[in-house]
């Protein structure tokens, strides 16, 4: 998921009032038409409680916090209007140990 972010500028920006209503709507709003987004948030002491107040408000997944950036998902709704494919788990290999 990271790499398929790799290459995406952030779409909603932070300001200093920090995570707001208008903010999380925006945010759900951006999910909803792109699945895959970047935040960059905004000046504060604790950015990972931040981001998950963003994700926790819109019901996404937080896949990665670098800086002042953070990588935001949520599958759209609709399996048709779909735009992200999720990887699928890898599969055990014949050799591979549990506990090992």
């Amino acid at each position: 998921m990271r790499a398929l972010a790799h290459d995406k500028k952030p779409v909603v920006l932070i300001g200093h009032k920090g995570i707001t209503e208008a903010v999380l709507k925006e945010t759900a709003a951006a999910l909803l038409a792109h699945e895959l987004i970047k935040v960059r948030l905004g000046e504060g002491d604790d950015l990972a409680a931040d981001a998950q107040a963003l994700v926790d408000g819109t019901g996404a997944e937080l896949i990665a916090l670098t800086g002042r950036v953070a990588i935001v998902f949520k599958q759209h709704p609709q399996p048709d209007r779909r735009k992200v494919q999720v990887p699928k788990p890898k599969k055990k290999g014949l050799f591979d140990v549990e506990g090992a």
